[in-house]
């Protein structure tokens, strides 16, 4: 014990000492069962996609150390080991100190250097208390919890704990889901407040954008016909997101390929997921080699399922890591799921197909 603290003093002395550009923040600890030079990368949120934009290894007796340029407005980093993450929150130039292990990365973690690094521990932990609850227990105690988180977000709605909390997901549920109209004020909240006292800050626009598809979600007739989020049917908008292979796939790129394509908007977790996907099968197997590609996108809240999925599928599968606030729903004016666009050999969305039904005999027009 002795000598963890004296390696985690040593560290953070160094740590310091180094950041003398002032423009830089620091991240260090010490990984138990670690001296087997762990490699761990850190990462970068951007509303919903996670950026590589480091890396690090442990030495000696399990530490490491890592010095960060620092963003330019508060944000959310994480420190990912495998599929194991421990997130945290940086405002400009902290030092923040992660101790956890090897076996227990996730799970039994400390988190140091700022109140909101610690409030931030406090909140994953109580997720990870809540998700292993079942039944009654677990809906009563998300919601007892939901009330509380309420207080921190409405003392500071324009804070990075705030928008941290509202992007929160408790196993593969939404803790604020959009499409619930009392977590919508919420959100609303977090939205306004980033709207009034950060109207640069890159999550400012994507805050906006899913109040804005949550209210088309609820009442789509109370959209005024110049709102932005009223997409033409005419107008192909560019999506870019990675396939399961990790390989960027942009939906314009395709569509200058001149072939029919089929847009879809799914998750493949819900109910509906199975047969609509079996139905794309068929329609694709009979009808590729006529110039037909899917190009389909999943909003599913668990990368990993998704990926167990995807890796059966012969089209084109992306993820989409926002899940329902993202904004390529509001792009396409997607009230419900499933739901596929035709997109004919000019690049031009042609049709919108509510009933997968139908499906078969509206591309069969186009082909």
């Amino acid at each position: 014990m002795k000598r963890n603290i004296y390696i985690a003093v040593s560290l953070l002395s160094a740590m310091l000492a180094s950041c003398g550009n002032g423009n830089s923040f620091s991240v260090s600890g010490i990984i138990e069962g670690g001296s087997d030079s762990v490699k761990m990368v850190v990462e970068q949120s951007s509303n919903g996609r996670w950026l590589i934009i480091d890396s690090v290894s442990t030495k000696g007796e399990g530490e490491f150390a890592v010095e960060i340029p620092a963003p330019a407005n508060p944000d959310i980093y994480r420190l990912r080991y495998g599929n194991a993450m421990v997130y945290f929150p940086i405002d400009s130039l902290e030092h923040i100190c992660i101790n956890t292990g090897v076996k227990d990365f996730a799970t039994g973690f400390t988190l140091s250097g700022s109140g909101d690094a610690v409030s931030m521990m406090n909140i994953d932990k109580r997720a990870i208390e809540i998700n292993a609850l079942q039944g009654e227990k677990r809906v009563e105690a998300i919601s007892a919890w939901k009330k509380e988180l309420v207080d921190t977000i409405l003392a500071n709605s324009s804070g990075i704990l705030s928008y941290y909390i509202i992007n929160k997901y408790i196993g593969s549920e939404p803790l604020f889901n959009p499409l619930d109209e009392n977590d919508l004020r919420v959100i609303g909240a977090v939205a306004n407040g980033y709207y009034t006292f950060k109207p640069n800050d890159p999550r400012t626009a994507y805050l906006v954008n899913v109040l804005r598809n949550g209210r088309i979600y609820h009442n789509p007739n109370a959209v005024a016909a110049s709102d932005t989020l009223q997409v033409s049917e005419t107008s192909l908008l560019d999506i870019t997101l990675q396939d399961n292979d990790g390989v960027e796939q942009s939906l314009a790129k395709l569509a200058k390929e001149g072939k029919v394509i089929l847009l879809s908007f799914t998750v493949y977790t819900a109910e509906f997921s199975p047969a609509y996907n079996a139905l794309l099968a068929d329609i694709y197997k009979n009808n590729k080699s006529r110039g037909l590609e899917i190009y389909q996108l999943s909003f599913d809240a668990d990368e990993f399922q998704w990926r167990q999925s995807a890796v059966n599928l012969p089209w084109i599968t992306v993820y989409d890591p926002a899940g329902t606030r993202s904004g390529n729903l509001s792009k396409y004016n997607v009230t419900q799921m499933p739901l596929t666009y035709i997109i004919d050999r000019n690049g031009e969305i042609v049709e919108r197909v509510s009933d997968p039904t139908q499906l078969s005999k509206a591309i069969a027009r186009y082909l």
